[in-house]
């Protein structure tokens, strides 16, 4: 289960209403990179794929994730922050067994 927080779930809805495209769901994934050796990925997407898992979070909108990234992102709870010194997601994962300095990137 991911869960979102309140201002994740406004940043969100904000994200798919600006868009002129018809969008299926967010896609939350995890990729190779950063100095930690994983990263988080979202995107807008106008298709579902067959494998995709799919959650009704309340947010008019649905995740998507793909079966790769589901059992690293098992847990998750997404928030999104706008401050002075930071604007973006920021993401709890219990997962994580170690994170770089900048928080950017995480190894499970």
């Amino acid at each position: 289960m991911i869960n979102l927080t309140p201002a994740a779930s406004r940043a969100i809805n904000r994200f798919i209403k600006a868009t002129e495209t018809p969008v299926a769901g967010l896609r939350i994934f995890v990729s190779g990179g950063g100095c930690a050796g994983l990263q988080y990925g979202l995107r807008l997407e106008q298709d579902k794929s067959e494998d995709d898992l799919e959650f009704d979070v309340g947010t008019g909108a649905k995740l998507l994730v793909d079966p790769m990234s589901s059992s690293m992102l098992e847990g998750l709870t997404v928030d999104f922050v706008d401050s002075l010194t930071q604007t973006g997601f920021k993401f709890n994962n219990p997962n994580v067994s170690g994170a770089c300095s900048c928080g950017q990137s995480f190894k499970a």
